[in-house]
């Protein structure tokens, strides 16, 4: 264990810092879905399937920022910043393509897209409402999203959940007033959620931009310099990143595809993952902050060639993710009635049944996925190995999970609590090819120039 108080000073800034940022991003989505569902139980389901396309652009745009970051802190740990500007324009490229591409995909095949997810056609015609005016904050998300995480790799998170904060504020009270009709504004239901999604999707980039303008010192990025970029790190940026985005695209399209499956079970089914995979992603902020910073500090070691630190703050790391995973899977087992009231009372006995059983498969689960998440996108791909998780998740979701849990639905017509569990069983069996490749050492990679490896 290290027992420097300045790591543990540092690392729980980090973590905390982005665990708040994480929590205020996904209560937006939380917030969202809880009155909506005191609206309506298909207006929930259909926003949930939507979100669904927005968790793909979210995965997409996370791994076009992820590549930023381990190449940056990796600079930022040599004390050379000068190419941090050039490596966050090669990711607002990437981004801003995959975020176009998007966009159009929603506007021309919303309803056919829906189809993929759902067979309810009450709540495919609330998502595609919502998708209308939602789509139109793709690129803004994108932009801000990108400009956020790669000021994460020279240590600047405090942005992260001002930001998140200021739209959680807006959004409340928007979706008050144009969900329901209240103070005089019209009753918009979906529709009143997605404007006020969008105004403050607005007003975020509109924080961001305030601040790279007036407050950030160390990068001072401006429009020219993202745009006017040096090429030549563009091939670096590729080869990092170029792993990271095809990991986060298929496993975005697999849970997009995991939640077609348990849509074509019902619309109960749908509402209840739907309320059990927004109270993980709340409760499970913590472990994603600590696999966030554990990114940081890794690169910033690595590059810094110690060693020697490296492998006291990987073991020390291990026990920390573990400590969190049993705490937040406590967590949520403990939570799952009150969380279920928060919901409101439009959902059927059906659906609440089948939430608080997919909160307890979600309470087992997420012990494992605090451990292997956090070893494999933070300390693996932090050390410039951006493929192992690529080739990892690969043979696990489209050779195991998705055929099995597509066989156990509508083959062999297995409850939907066992169907959920062949869907999140993964996070449990991947602790022993993410401990192995760990262990191996191999993943510790310099992936800036003119270095050899530490």
């Amino acid at each position: 264990m290290l027992r420097e108080k300045q790591f543990y000073k540092t690392f729980s800034v980090l973590a905390l810092s982005l665990a708040l940022h994480n929590l205020l991003s996904y209560s937006v989505n939380m917030m969202d879905m809880v009155m909506l569902g005191r609206y309506s139980q298909n207006a929930m389901s259909g926003v949930s399937l939507c979100n669904q396309v927005q968790f793909m652009l979210q995965m997409l745009v996370e791994g076009a920022g992820e590549g930023a970051v381990v190449l940056g802190a990796q600079y930022w740990g040599k004390n050379r910043l000068e190419p941090i500007p050039h490596i966050i324009g090669a990711a607002m490229r990437f981004g801003g393509g995959m975020a176009v591409v998007m966009f159009l995909i929603v506007r021309l095949v919303p309803e056919q897209l829906l189809n993929l997810l759902s067979n309810d056609p009450l709540v495919i015609a609330e998502g595609v409402r919502y998708f209308q005016i939602v789509s139109w904050t793709y690129i803004l998300f994108t932009v801000t999203n990108i400009l956020v995480a790669s000021l994460r790799s020279v240590g600047i998170v405090s942005i992260g959940y001002v930001i998140s904060f200021s739209t959680l504020c807006i959004n409340i009270c928007l979706n008050y007033l144009l969900i329901y009709g209240n103070c005089g504004f019209p009753e918009l239901g979906v529709q009143g959620a997605a404007v006020a999604t969008l105004v403050s999707r607005c007003i975020e980039l509109l924080i961001v931009i305030l601040y790279l303008k007036f407050r950030e010192k160390q990068l001072c990025l401006t429009l020219k310099k993202l745009v006017c970029m040096d090429t030549s790190y563009l091939r670096d940026y590729i080869r990092v990143s170029l792993p990271v985005l095809l990991n986060q695209a298929q496993w975005g399209a697999a849970q997009m595809v995991q939640t077609g499956i348990l849509g074509h079970l019902g619309g109960d089914v749908t509402a209840a993952n739907a309320i059990a995979v927004q109270a993980y992603q709340v409760l499970s902020v913590v472990a994603y902050g600590a696999s966030s910073a554990s990114g940081i500090v890794v690169g910033k070691t690595i590059g810094a060639g110690d060693r020697a630190a490296l492998k006291r703050l990987v073991h020390t790391l291990e026990v920390l993710f573990s400590a969190i995973g049993l705490l937040t899977g406590l967590t949520i087992f403990l939570l799952r009635r009150p969380l279920l009231t928060v919901f409101g009372g439009t959902l059927t006995e059906n659906a609440c049944r089948l939430s608080m059983q997919f909160m307890t498969v979600i309470a087992v689960t997420t012990v494992g996925t605090s451990y292997q998440v956090a070893c494999d996108n933070g300390i693996i791909r932090g050390g410039g190995d951006t493929a192992f998780s690529a080739k990892m998740n690969l043979i696990s979701m489209w050779l195991i999970i998705v055929p099995l849990s597509a066989l156990a639905a509508f083959r062999w017509e297995l409850v939907p609590v066992v169907v959920f569990f062949l869907l999140k069983w993964d996070q449990l069996y991947k602790i022993i090819p993410v401990a192995i490749r760990l262990h191996s050492w191999k993943w510790v990679k310099v992936v800036t120039r003119n270095d050899s490896e530490v």
